[in-house]
């Protein structure tokens, strides 16, 4: 009985030991069939980037209908020294990790923060921006801090920093949400809730071009970054994009970014050293 025992743990040792060369000739594959590795861009020809359409100015369509704004300026860029052609994937900020996983986009540019919980599911590559929450209401009824918003109805877009905020950190505002931000701003024109809530930067510009609101509330929670989000595994394409934004901001890429793209719709209280990260 032993023989018989000792000569079945001998053949599953060879077993093995034959299997093994397989294992590793499958690993390298595998890498080798991910649609968004560098390798993979290149032999397609096309950098697939998830952007905003409706965001303005970081990603937006213009009335010639051309895709334009900061992200979508970046974007451009990151495929040119790619050496292939882009090819913009719409998204709301809800979809931009479910676009990712399901592998519609090769990364995503759509004013993404890095948040503790979002690095779970997405790798991210270093920022090239800094923001905020912040918080826009009518001049005439002017929300300065959030003990005014104790009961009262607050917009925000689903699957943002704001909307997360509020529902970790100020459980007495009852948010009203929304699923792109076209939707939300048209819910504040129309009364429908006290304030808005979202990334202080764009609250900005959207002030800028309905002078009848402000930013009552410029910052609310410690400041936070935007980076490129790149799916979970995607080493060679993080590890390339990480090492083209230290370029680009070595050549001051980011600080032409805004001039072009977020500068003339910025009013005076807003500097480029506020958004804009330089290293």
């Amino acid at each position: 009985m032993k023989k018989i025992f000792k000569a079945i743990i001998l053949s599953l040792g060879a077993l093995l030991l034959a299997l093994a060369p397989l294992a590793t000739l499958a690993r390298p594959a595998q890498a080798a069939t991910n649609p968004s590795s560098v390798a993979a861009i290149k032999k397609r020809g096309i950098l697939r980037v998830a952007v905003f359409g409706d965001l303005k100015p970081y990603g937006w369509v213009n009335q010639d209908g051309k895709r334009v704004g900061y992200d979508v300026y970046l974007a451009r860029r990151l495929a040119k020294d790619l050496g292939v052609k882009v090819k913009f994937i719409q998204v709301n900020a809800n979809n931009r990790v479910d676009t990712l996983n399901a592998n519609k986009a090769d990364i995503v540019l759509a004013n993404f923060t890095v948040t503790p919980e979002r690095k779970q599911v997405v790798s991210f590559a270093k920022p090239y921006m800094k923001v905020s929450v912040g918080v826009v209401s009518k001049k005439a009824k002017p929300v300065t801090k959030v003990s005014q918003l104790k009961g009262q109805k607050l917009i925000v877009t689903k699957g943002t920093t704001a909307e997360q905020y509020f529902t970790q950190k100020q459980k007495q505002v009852q948010l009203l949400k929304f699923d792109s931000k076209t939707q939300q701003f048209n819910a504040l024109k129309n009364g429908r809730a006290t304030a808005l809530a979202d990334d202080n930067s764009y609250l900005y510009a959207w002030v800028k071009q309905h002078p009848k609101y402000t930013v009552g509330i410029k910052q609310l929670g410690a400041s936070s970054y935007i980076a490129p989000g790149i799916k979970k595994g995607n080493t060679s394409l993080l590890k390339w994009t990480n090492q083209e934004i230290t370029k680009l901001n070595k050549e001051g890429f980011f600080a032409k970014d805004y001039n072009q793209e977020l500068k003339p719709y910025f009013g005076s209280e807003v500097k480029p050293s506020d958004i804009i990260l330089d290293k």
